[in-house]
C-alpha cells in the first residue's frame, strides 16, 4: 500500500499527510475549500499531549512560531476570588507547552509546512461520494475530476461527506451548551504571564488567555439548546453580546467587561460531538479526527486527539504487515482514548457525572505509543 487518499485539509488531514509522508507513504490532500484558511473565527488550545505528537513529526517549529504558550492555569470563583493557580501540562519542555491560537492559522501552517515538505494539498476539491473497490478506493469530486488510490482517510471533520459514505446512520448531536469565542484588547484585565483563566460563573463556564501583545482570547460554554441554523447564520456580533452578557453580568469576574470590550471579533457555535461506538472504517476507506470523533470542547482536547491520530494511524500502516491489520491495530489503540474524551467531555457539558480517572487511558502508554521509533506491531506481537 503507498497511495493515500486524505480527505479533508484540516489539522487532522494535514498532520495525517505529514505523518504518512514521514513514514514512506505517497499521501495527497484533497480539500474543499478554496484556501488554506477553513475557520478563522475560533481559537484552540493544543495540549502537551498534541505538541508532542507534532514533536514526532518533526512540526513543532512550524507551529511554535504562531500563537502563544500557557504554563499555569488560574482558577475564579464567581465572586472573583482566586481558588487555584498552578502549572499547566509539561513545562519542564518548551517544546511541549500548551499552545493558544487561531485555528485557521494553524491550519495555515500545517499546509505551508506539507507544501514544504513535498506533500500535495489540492484546494476546491470537494468530495461527493467514494467508490471502495476489492483493489482500489476512488473518490470522486464536485468539479468531475477523480482520484484513486490504495486507501482513503476521512478527515473532513464533524459534517463528514465520507462519514455520510460509510455510516450514515451516524450523526453529530448537541452537546448540551452553545459556545461564544471572542477577542478583544480593550478591558484586558492584568494577570501572569503564559497563564489561561478559568472562570466559574454562575450563568457560564468563562475563560481567558492574553496574548503577549495583549490581546485576550476567551470563550464562554453557556448550557441550553442548540441555537438554529437560521440564529447561527443571521446572528451578529451585537446580538451575541446581548445574548451572553446578562449571564456574566451577575458576577464579580472579569468576564463581563471582556465580552462588553469585544467589538466584531466575537462568534458562536453549538457544542456537538459523535455517539461513542459509531463505525470508523470500511474496506479501505477510514475516519479520524472530527469525522470520527469530534467530543465537545469542554475539556480542550480535539485538536491534540486529531494530532495523536496521525502519528499512530501513520506507525500503525507502516508497521503492521498488511493494510487490514494495520487499521485493526489503529482502531484498537485509538478507540478507547478517544470516547473516554468524548464521554467526560460531553459529562462536563451536560453538567452529569465525570467517569473515574482510572478509566482512562495511561498517559505513559500514550508517550509510548506516539514515539516514532517505536513499533506499533512489533510491541505487541514480540517473537
Amino acid at each position: 500500500m503507498a497511495r493515500v487518499l486524505v480527505i479533508g485539509g484540516g489539522i487532522a488531514g494535514t498532520a495525517a499527510a505529514l505523518a504518512l509522508h514521514r513514514a514512506g507513504f505517497e499521501a495527497v490532500v484533497h480539500e474543499s475549500h478554496p484556501d488554506s484558511a477553513e475557520d478563522i473565527g475560533a481559537f484552540l488550545t493544543l495540549a502537551s499531549n498534541g505538541m508532542r505528537a507534532l514533536a514526532q513529526l518533526d512540526a513543532s517549529a512550524a507551529v511554535t512560531a504562531i500563537g502563544f504558550p500557557l504554563t499555569s492555569l488560574r482558577v475564579l470563583d464567581d465572586t472573583g476570588t482566586e481558588r487555584a493557580h498552578g502549572p499547566m501540562g509539561e513545562v519542564s519542555n518548551p517544546l511541549l507547552h500548551y499552545r493558544c491560537l487561531r485555528r485557521g492559522d494553524l491550519n495555515t501552517a500545517l499546509q505551508a509546512e506539507a507544501a514544504r515538505r513535498g506533500v500535495t494539498v489540492r484546494h476546491g476539491a470537494r468530495l461527493v461520494s467514494v467508490e471502495d473497490g476489492p483493489h482500489e478506493v476512488t473518490a470522486h469530486f464536485a468539479d468531475g475530476t477523480t482520484a484513486t488510490g490504495d486507501l482513503l482517510i476521512g478527515a473532513d471533520g464533524l459534517n463528514s461527506t465520507v462519514r455520510e459514505a460509510i455510516s450514515p446512520g451516524t450523526r453529530p448531536f448537541h452537546a448540551g451548551q452553545y459556545v461564544f469565542y471572542g477577542y478583544t484588547r480593550a478591558g484586558v484585565p492584568p494577570g501572569a504571564d503564559a497563564c489561561i483563566t478559568m472562570v466559574r460563573g454562575s450563568g457560564a463556564a468563562f475563560g481567558y488567555a492574553v496574548s503577549p501583545d495583549g490581546e485576550a482570547y476567551w470563550f464562554a460554554r453557556v448550557t441550553g439548546g442548540p441555537l438554529s441554523a437560521e440564529e447561527l447564520a443571521q446572528g451578529t456580533p451585537a446580538d451575541w453580546r446581548e445574548l451572553l452578557l446578562p449571564l456574566l453580568r451577575k458576577d464579580g469576574t472579569p468576564a463581563a467587561d471582556l465580552v462588553a470590550a469585544t467589538g466584531d471579533d466575537l462568534m458562536v457555535t453549538n457544542a456537538t460531538e459523535i455517539p461513542t461506538g459509531a463505525r470508523w472504517r470500511s474496506g479501505r476507506t477510514l475516519l479520524i479526527g472530527d469525522a470520527a470523533h469530534a467530543a465537545s470542547p469542554a475539556t480542550g482536547q480535539g485538536a491534540s486527539m486529531a494530532l495523536e491520530d496521525a502519528v499512530v494511524l501513520a506507525k500503525s500502516l507502516r508497521d503492521a504487515p498488511d493494510t487490514d491489520t494495520a487499521l485493526t491495530l489503529y482502531e484498537t489503540l485509538r478507540r478507547p482514548r478517544v470516547e473516554h474524551n468524548i464521554t467526560v467531555s460531553g459529562n462536563i457539558s451536560r453538567g452529569t457525572h465525570t467517569p473515574s480517572a482510572a478509566s482512562r487511558p495511561s498517559d505513559e502508554d500514550l508517550v509510548r505509543l506516539l514515539e516514532w521509533d517505536a513499533d506499533l506491531w512489533a510491541e505487541r506481537h514480540p517473537l
